[in-house]
């Protein structure tokens, strides 16, 4: 199973590793912050519609060979992207290579799911989702770190050769399996939203990756305001809090039972990711590289917990259930990448701060009103 995880850490490095060094892609091709942050942004929308809408494609193959292919092709791209010079062809390549991720990650869920021996199929998908969360931390910081040493391509072109190496690992899987994916109509849809604690949840978590995803997009380009000639590995490095999610997302049940329910540790984990907003407003460094510790814990913390509450309530259309979770996490992610750039811009980092602070005010409305909800 081991290439299955290094699978998985590969893509999302390929997912975030355009992030840390937007404001590079920003004064090269000289664009506008809000050119700069697409590059993030087109490979993260199509997650928000793939849970519900990729099932009809993804049923037609099966594991073994949707992953491999997709990621042949992923790695050809980045290649491709590493030898580009033209911002629009650059684009066009992140573009297609968002549509390529959610296919990828379909298949390792699948894969995994159905050949892990029965009794692990837990460990197998929290062993998962760390991969996920190094791979965000790795991408990001490798990318900022060689962007330093040797420019912005590198890093690129190394994604891509390990990309299709990884395809090459994958060739010895022993097992396959026909995926099975989740096509729900629009009736179904609307009937799980019609269920108040479902729908409560659902705009909760939206609002928790829209502030995560816009602080995370725009950090960099106020770091290079603060401090115009620091290195891109300074900036990098500031992503280290990101591993706190897989502490987090390991200890779930600890943290529910020292809190004495999921409701009252979701709070407690969106007043840590406040506190976490709020120490941005001090615009050091050293403060905003502890902040990201705070921050990162909290969000992870309360994913973690509504992630799992979704399963807990769902007794029947646990698959839906879970493909409208992913949806609204990343449609949340997706709008909060790019949406929030117009306060920064117009206003500066403080007032952007506020305006986050502002949707966790929501997301904490959006708890309580889940919690009178329950039946």
């Amino acid at each position: 199973m081991k290439p299955i995880y290094f699978a998985t850490c590969v893509t999302f490095c390929s997912l975030y590793a355009a992030q840390p060094i937007q404001p590079v892609f920003q004064t090269e091709f000289q664009l506008s912050s809000f050119q700069a942050i697409l590059f993030t942004t087109l490979m993260m929308a199509p997650l928000g519609f793939a849970p519900l809408f990729y099932g009809y494609l993804l049923e037609s193959f099966s594991a073994k060979v949707m992953v491999r292919w997709a990621l042949v092709l992923l790695g050809l791209l980045e290649l491709l992207f590493a030898g580009t010079d033209s911002y629009l062809l650059l684009l066009t390549i992140r573009g297609v290579q968002g549509l390529i991720i959610p296919a990828i990650l379909t298949s390792l869920m699948s894969y995994i799911s159905y050949s892990s021996v029965v009794g692990k199929v837990q460990h197998a998908i929290a062993t998962y989702i760390a991969a996920t969360i190094a791979g965000g931390f790795l991408g990001r910081f490798l990318s900022a770190y060689f962007t330093d040493l040797f420019g912005w391509r590198f890093f690129f072109f190394l994604l891509g050769l390990l990309l299709l190496l990884t395809a090459c690992f994958l060739g010895g899987m022993t097992r396959d399996v026909k995926m099975k994916y989740a096509r729900p109509g629009f009736s179904e849809i609307a009937g799980l939203l019609r269920i108040r604690h479902f729908l409560w949840l659902y705009l909760a978590i939206f609002c928790l990756f829209f502030v995560f995803a816009a602080l995370m997009n725009f950090m960099p380009f106020q770091l290079k305001q603060m401090s115009p000639a620091s290195g891109e590995a300074g900036i990098g490095l500031l992503y280290l809090g990101y591993a706190m999610g897989i502490v987090v997302s390991l200890n779930s049940k600890v943290i529910i039972r020292l809190f004495r329910s999921e409701t009252a540790a979701i709070r407690a984990g969106i007043f840590i990711f406040i506190l976490g907003t709020v120490t941005f407003m001090v615009e050091d460094y050293l403060v905003m590289f502890m902040g990201m510790f705070i921050f990162c814990t909290g969000l992870f913390m309360a994913h973690s917990l509504l992630s799992g509450f979704v399963n807990k309530l769902a007794e029947e259309n646990k698959a839906i259930a879970n493909g409208l979770y992913i949806s609204f996490y990343y449609t949340g992610g997706t709008l909060g990448s790019v949406l929030p750039g117009v306060v920064f811009v117009m206003f500066g980092w403080r007032m952007f701060l506020l305006s986050l602070l502002l949707m966790l005010g929501c997301s904490l409305y959006f708890v309580n009103r889940l919690k009178t909800a329950l039946p």
